[in-house]
């Protein structure tokens, strides 16, 4: 590792936490880790994640991560499995069990540590991770509110169900509509009223939107403040009335049902024991921005009972909006047993931290306790050449007299960035990073952070007016767009072909005239035009909107009139992604050119308020782009350069305006409970409220520009002008503090910023000063210069695949694999193939094969015959479906069995062709096959005996096989045949079914990839103390030597079922599903035991079960054909399919 040189400035020793080491002990009971920017805090969980797991502290399935978002979500998922794959490569090759021609990754820190032991405990953490990516699908990776709704799932009745509940993501139209109905009621007939319709709209919205919170004044603020506080509770009160009598829920709905659960007097304590059982080891990342309520949750789930890790960084709390409370972390971090700090940041330079330690550190973040501590780093030499110092604060001149407008000074920023940007692309500037060789500095390697995407599109078109190619990440809806107004107009004119509207969408980006064009246009060119516009309005209806966009293309040269402009690909991008969204509405609604229009202006006036979550807008590009986005959306992100250019930028209101504000109640020293102020201007207390909420505002600003500064990997550049706005801002206040630490206050006089000092107060000057920070006077600003392609694009050749592809790979299933032996056609390697219907496999024997029959057994004694229940039913697969689908939904427990057949076999018979098959005739055939005893392994009940709760349907599983997606053996079904002969005993009935699996073509099929499967049935028998679990296939396969009428049930004995087992591969079905049990018991049963908890399998050839009477061999039921293969035959079989023959 790179040698890391000590910050520039230091806090004292008893401030800080102390270090945390990632090789050291593992952390137990409630940790809090403070993750600064930069300091790895995503590959710290996952080596924590795969440090538990090998360590043997807990399987994967009893370690919980939970994040923010569903990004997140997902780039955590992908690294704790990166990490698990190459831990799981690097024993492997310590045991000298890795593949010829495998390449082995060089372990770092974390891998070296779980490598250097043993051989035995090597093998064991081999094992322990090998299970772990086995099972990596059960690990339980998720956002907040996944883990609530799946620990609410999981609690069952203690978690309050509610199965037909309706998920909304908001609450908006609810709200309003209660906002009007109880404005109406409260003021219809009242004279006169000092809340205003529109106020009260505003304040019904804040107040939902604020959730469970406290709202202050309470009664007797004032006759003013009274009526806002009365109406917030009114609308509150009617919005939960109406939410429940819709039965809707919202994302907040998860967190207050599951906290409810937890804190129940009578069942909270055995639900939160229940979520301990489950999970041993709790890892929860952006802790910074949960909220007190989800503390709540983990501290009665898990807080001093459990291993609970909270990965956070207070000086990156920045989402209060949302409700997050960054008091939250600092409460945890209060009761922790431990408080540690991750001390290296991996993103940016040396001198980058240094120069940035001179502007903010030692600064307080709106708490004494939210610090910027100074942090190693693993960069000591720059990696960017050429472009000036780590930190550049470019200052704006002052006017001769006052102040310049606010607006006028954000355009003379915007016009210097981009001259900056187009200089520094022309200046040969060379950034190196991660080992790779020196390059000039790209488009790509520089990011822009604004506070909102609106002053984002600014800098975006002015840039591609100097030919520089930038891409906007925004959060905002396509629905905003000029493309969507382009598309209404368009649609309005189809509508309604008059002169007018149909000039005015000629104009559009869709038509592509121009105003001369339209000016100097004659009768005949006009008459043109509206033809055009009726024939498009006929393509519209008769073909839809793909169709319409293709004319429109053809007819107006589209693509290439829009691509000329300037950001002409952010166009064509929304155009095409609106004509996407209204085909698809058109299609599914059936809507013509009127509701179509109606529908979109309906889409563009949602999207002006924030509760938009669909059509967000896509990018037209990245490739060799200047990255805008939000200082919100940067948060996680980094670039080697970053541009600030509202840092000096902060309005903050002179006057109370009145509004909603959200903020803690003061608690002596401490912050207390947050509160929504809804009373008003003139509540009593309001002046002292206002201060706290503006106080808690200007720390959270501070953050923010936290969060922007250190998204920079080698430079950061901002600039600061004189303006009324200056005072309040981030850089001016960091830059005004006279303290090296402690609280910076909420504003500072304008001449005490980079104009008049030329570093920082808090500072004192040195030589190495100059080096890190540069303040930079912007001259005059004359014409951006254009952006110049250097040299010629290479020249356009053909790709070539060279990559060698796995042929042997698949995603195959019980029916693919025995296939060919059944004379059906084999699937290919390197395919996702559908997995053939589940009943296919039942045509393998039926009543035309009397000779096959013959050979199989021999005919039973006839004294011994009944009539099989289905002797006069069909065969087939399509019989086979129907009765599954029956057997899938039937509840036998009620009171009336007939009847809950019967109605199972009509829903069952709706969706299928079943000729002259009736639901009663089924009904009627089915009743005795679930009254038939089950057998000894089954503790002799019946199907009608055992209820849902102890029958789990249709179990789909996918398992990988031989590493899944990355292939480590070469496994083919022969090699499974040396395994079950040494495992199954002499007198099994299935004694020889081994040797098939030698014989061609089933010897060579591959298990290398997925196998798919649905297991129809698994049930759950025995005391508590020893539950097992049987796996239960349906079988309608017709063993009979006759036709319809001549079966018996003499044909289903042990013998001719043993025989009809074998011939269809049935046996190589029961173990691949014994072994997709076993891995799913393995993480679901606590303390699970292989020899007692595999119970074995049931195959029911349902046409041979007769009810109680039905006859028995040694006493198994006629038609149930019951086996138990030996669990270590199970274990053992999963771990071959898992790692292959050793």
């Amino acid at each position: 590792m790179a040698e890391i040189a000590p910050a520039v400035s230091t806090i004292p020793a008893e401030s800080a936490p102390d270090t945390f080491e990632i090789c050291g002990p593992l952390p137990t009971g409630t940790t809090v880790l403070e993750a600064s920017a930069g300091t790895g805090k995503t590959y710290t969980i996952a080596a924590l994640v795969a440090r538990y797991v090998a360590e043997g502290l807990a399987e994967l399935p009893q370690l919980m991560v939970v994040t923010f978002g569903r990004m997140a979500t997902d780039e955590l998922r992908v690294r704790v499995r990166e990490r698990l794959v190459g831990l799981e490569t690097q024993l492997a090759a310590a045991l000298e069990l890795t593949p010829p021609g495998l390449t082995v990754p060089e372990p770092d820190d974390v891998a070296s540590l779980l490598i250097q032991v043993d051989p035995a405990e090597q093998t064991a953490r081999h094992d322990r991770v090998s299970r772990a990516l086995a099972d990596f699908d059960t690990a339980t990776i998720a956002t907040t509110h996944e883990f609530c709704q799946r620990m609410l799932d999981d609690l069952g009745v203690l978690g309050d169900p509610e199965p037909d509940a309706v998920f909304v993501e908001h609450l908006a139209e609810l709200t309003e509509e209660v906002a009007r109905d109880v404005y109406l009621r409260r003021y219809a007939a009242a004279p006169t009223s000092t809340l205003t319709y529109a106020d009260a709209v505003r304040l019904a919205d804040d107040v939902v939107r604020a959730g469970p919170i406290r709202l202050v004044p309470g009664l007797g603020a004032g006759a003013r403040a009274d009526e806002r506080v009365e109406f917030a509770h009114e609308v509150i009160a009617e919005v939960r009335r109406r939410k429940a009598r819709a039965r809707y829920r919202t994302y907040d709905d998860m967190l207050t049902r599951l906290q409810a659960a937890l804190a129940d007097e009578q069942h909270g304590a055995l639900a939160a024991e229940r979520l301990r059982e489950r999970f041993h080891v709790v890892l929860v990342d952006e802790f910074q921005d949960t909220d007190p309520i989800q503390w709540d949750i983990l501290r009665r789930a898990f807080h001093g009972h459990r291993t609970l890790v909270v990965i956070g960084d207070p000086k990156q709390a920045i989402y209060a909006f949302r409700g997050a409370d960054v008091n939250s972390y600092l409460q945890v971090a209060r009761e922790a047993s431990q408080v540690a700090t991750l001390g290296t940041c991996y993103r940016s330079d040396r001198a980058l931290l240094d120069g940035l330690d001179l502007i903010m550190g030692g600064a307080s973040l709106g708490d004494p306790k939210i610090v910027v501590r100074p942090v190693g780093s693993a960069h000591p030499v720059r990696r960017l050449t050429g472009a000036g110092a780590p930190v550049r604060v470019r200052v704006l001149p002052r006017k001769l007299e006052g102040q310049e407008y606010v607006q006028r000074l954000r355009d003379r920023v915007a016009k210097d960035l981009v001259a900056e940007i187009s200089q520094l692309l022309g200046s040969g500037a060379q950034l190196q990073l991660a080992g790779a060789a020196s390059r000039p500095i790209g488009a790509s390697d520089l990011a822009v952070l604004v506070r909102r995407n609106v002053a984002g599109e600014q800098i975006r078109d002015a840039l591609a007016a100097a030919g520089i190619p930038a891409v906007l990440h925004g959060s905002d809806s396509v629905f905003s767009s000029a493309a969507a107004r382009d598309w209404l107009r368009l649609l309005q004119a189809l509508e309604q072909p008059r002169q007018q509207l149909v000039r005015e969408a000629s104009l559009t980006s869709l038509v592509g005239w121009t105003f001369p064009r339209l000016a100097r246009a004659d009768e005949t060119a006009l008459a043109d035009l509206s033809y055009d516009f009726r024939r498009w309005s006929r393509t519209l209806a008769h073909r839809g909107v793909a169709a319409l966009l293709e004319a429109l293309g053809a007819d107006t040269d589209l693509s290439g009139r829009v691509l000329s402009q300037p950001d002409g690909e952010r166009l064509l991008t929304d155009l095409r992604h609106i004509a996407q969204r209204l085909h698809a509405v058109m299609s599914g609604q059936q809507l013509g050119a009127a509701g179509l229009r109606e529908w979109l202006a309906e889409a563009i006036d949602a999207a002006a308020t924030d509760d938009v979550t669909e059509g967000l807008r896509r990018l037209a590009t990245d490739a060799a782009a200047v990255q805008i986005l939000t200082l919100h959306r940067s948060k996680g992100l980094q670039f080697p350069i970053v541009y600030l250019p509202e840092a000096w930028d902060c309005f903050v209101p002179s006057d109370d305006r009145g509004s909603v504000l959200r903020l803690h109640e003061q608690d002596e020293h401490e912050r207390g409970e947050e509160v929504l102020d809804v009373g008003g201007r003139y509540a009593a207390g309001r002046s002292e409220r206002l201060r706290q909420a503006l106080a808690e505002e200007a720390g959270e600003h501070l953050r923010l520009y936290y969060v922007g500064l250190t998204r920079a990997q080698c430079q950061v550049v901002t600039w600061w002008a004189d303006s009324r706005n200056t005072p309040t801002s981030a850089l001016h206040r960091y830059w005004a503090r006279s303290r090296r630490s402690g609280d910076v206050e909420p504003d500072y006089p304008v001449d005490l910023g980079p104009a008049d000092w030329p570093l920082p107060r808090s500072t004192t000057p040195g030589d190495a000063s100059a080096k890190l920070l540069s303040v930079e006077q912007v001259a005059a600003l004359g014409a951006t210069p254009q952006l110049r392609a250097s040299k010629s694009p290479a020249a356009l050749d053909i790709r070539h695949f060279t990559r060698e592809l796995d042929t042997h790979w698949r995603r195959t299933s019980y029916s693919a694999l025995t296939a060919a032996a059944h004379g059906l056609p084999s699937s290919p390697g390197v395919t996702s193939e559908p997995e053939l219907l589940k009943e296919d496999d039942e045509n393998l024997l039926g009543p035309d094969q009397t000779t096959g029959h013959a050979e199989l057994a021999p005919a039973p004694d006839p004294a011994d015959t009944l009539p099989s229940p289905m002797g006069q039913l069909p065969a087939g697969a399509d019989f086979g479906t129907a009765v599954h689908g029956v057997l899938e939904v039937l509840d036998p427990t009620g009171d009336d069995l007939a009847a809950a057949t019967l109605a199972a076999t009509t829903e069952a018979l709706a969706g299928l062709p079943h000729g002259a098959l009736s639901p009663e005739q089924l009904a009627e055939a089915l009743l005795p096959c679930l009254q038939t005893p089950l057998g000894p392994l089954a503790d002799d009940l019946t199907l009608a005996e055992l209820s849902p709760h102890d029958r789990l349907s249709e179990l789909v599983f996918e398992l990988p096989l031989a590493g899944g997606d990355r292939p480590r053996a070469d496994v083919r079904l022969a090699d499974l045949a040396p395994l079950l002969a040494r495992h199954l005993p002499a007198d099994d009935p299935l004694t020889g079914y081994p040797e098939l699996l030698t014989h061609p073509p089933l010897a060579e099929e591959s298990l290398r990839g997925y196998l798919t499967g649905s297991i129809d049935a698994v049930l759950r028998v025995g005391p508590a103390e020893s539950r097992r679990y049987l796996v239960v296939d349906y079988k309608t396969n017709w063993l009979g030597r006759g036709g319809p009428g001549e079966l018996t049930v003499a044909d289903y004995s042990p013998a001719s079922m043993a025989a009809a087992m074998t011939a269809a591969h049935y046996p190589l079905q029961a173990l691949l599903y014994q072994v997709a049990l076993h891995r799913l018991l393995r993480w679901r049963q606590p303390g699970y035991d292989p020899e007692t908890h595999l119970g074995g399998v049931l195959y029911l050839f349902l046409r041979g079960m007769a009810g109680p009477a039905t006859p028995r061999i040694d006493d198994v039921p006629y038609g149930v054909f019951s086996w138990q293969p030996p669990a270590a035959l199970i274990t053992e079989l999963s771990e071959l399919l898992d790692r292959g023959v050793e």
